[in-house]
């Protein structure tokens, strides 16, 4: 392993990551408003903690009630005054109903001159639930949908026809209140409608769109789910503010800038990746093995959100199986590496972030005598790089804006 490649890609991908903290965006956002009547603080996804601190701290006394939704293990300290509740994620859980509960409660009885003050991240869309199914069932069609190679927002527009908080539902419920809106971006484009699957957004997608993914993807579904993709989702929503505060764009741009603190000259490939994961990881893989021998110190930058069809029963993630598979086209290359991290800390349902590879890493996995066939066969990215020391763990972040993934080329 290249010692000196691995730790400039980690301080990289740490530096970028501690630049897209939620804090100073939500400060900017909030500072200088004022409101009426009573603000009643609702913080759903990842980043809710670290957002409704920010929030506290700019209004410490115009929070009448709150209710903080966020994933198992993200609630790093107390928010006083504020109910915390922790959920399932990516599946919903029991938790999740039980949070949705919370926050309904919480803006039952609105008046006008009352807002909800929403603070909305990546992982809405499981962390909080009203299923509109039996939950065993919405928790089947999730994991059909995440196992299927559904892009993101496919998987959202299922997700809000079977949901009586999402598609623009939430904001309907707290009528006639005004709902301020502080978004940090987990989708390609910052569309609101599909961050955390719009519970306060007119639906861009139709009751067609979401029957013709489901035939797609060979949806298995009960006559009730089939009946509610077939009831369309607000088109209309007149009582919603929103702000988006921070986006996979910032992050490229701050990982070019520690890139570019570290000696690398950054390049920007985009802030749009999609599609398969290992496909992705081959395309940088060859990228970075392109200019390797220009004899220049390069950092290739790659912002988005890839997608696995999950086959076996392994552990990984999208970013983990990138980084793998860039493995074997970087094969030899001495003086180039390949760092893939999602910016909440969590890949997939793993306690990593992403991994890491280099010239030496395909050679390091045949001496452990990991077979890559085996690996994808059985969708076990994690355990191929956890044999050879590629893993990459941050713990929960308190952010979550999207993937990026760094190659670097040291100019030797």
């Amino acid at each position: 392993m290249n010692e000196t490649l691995r730790r400039h890609a980690e301080t990289a991908a740490r530096d970028a990551i501690r630049a897209v903290m939620p804090r100073d965006g939500v400060r900017r956002a909030l500072t200088g408003m004022t409101f009426p009547g009573r603000v009643f603080l609702v913080a759903v996804g990842k980043a809710a903690p670290a957002m409704a601190a920010a929030a506290v701290d700019v209004l410490p006394r115009s929070v009448t009630e709150g209710v903080v939704i966020s994933k198992y293990g993200h609630f790093t300290a107390p928010l006083a005054g504020l109910r915390c509740i922790e959920a399932g994620h990516p599946v919903p859980d029991e938790n999740s109903v039980l949070a949705a509960d919370a926050a309904l409660a919480l803006t039952a009885d609105l008046r006008e001159d009352d807002t909800v003050l929403l603070l909305l991240s990546g992982g809405g869309s499981a962390l909080w639930e009203k299923p509109l199914v039996p939950l065993s069932e919405l928790q089947d069609i999730t994991r059909q949908l995440l196992s299927s190679g559904a892009d993101i927002g496919e998987v959202n527009t299922i997700r809000k026809r079977l949901s009586g908080v999402k598609g623009g539902r939430f904001a309907r419920r707290c009528a006639p209140a005004r709902v301020e809106t502080v978004a940090l971006s987990d989708v390609l484009g910052d569309r609101l409608d599909k961050i955390a699957s719009g519970p306060v957004s007119p639906d861009s997608a139709t009751c067609d769109d979401a029957l013709a993914i489901a035939e797609r993807y060979h949806l298995r579904l009960s006559a009730e789910a089939e009946r509610c993709l077939r009831v369309e989702t607000p088109k209309e929503i007149t009582n919603v503010h929103a702000q988006v505060v921070g986006s996979v764009r910032e992050l490229c741009r701050a990982a070019g800038e520690a890139c570019r603190r570290l000696g690398y000259a950054p390049v920007l490939l985009t802030d749009r990746l999609e599609g398969e994961a290992r496909e992705a990881g081959r395309q940088l893989a060859a990228i970075l093995r392109a200019h390797a021998g220009e004899g220049k110190k390069l950092a290739f930058l790659a912002g988005g959100e890839t997608v696995v069809h999950v086959t076996g029963g392994g552990l990984g993630g999208r970013n983990q199986e990138l980084a793998l598979a860039a493995a074997e086209g970087l094969r030899g290359l001495h003086g180039a590496a390949l760092i893939s991290v999602g910016s909440d800390g969590t890949d997939g349902p793993t306690d990593a972030a992403g991994g890491y590879v280099d010239g030496d890493t395909w050679e390091a996995l045949a001496e452990k005598g990991v077979s890559l066939e085996d690996v994808w066969r059985n969708n076990d990215a994690y355990h191929a790089l956890q044999a050879v020391e590629g893993l990459i763990i941050t713990g929960p972040t308190g952010t979550n804006v999207n993937d990026v993934c760094i190659g670097l080329i040291d100019g030797k």
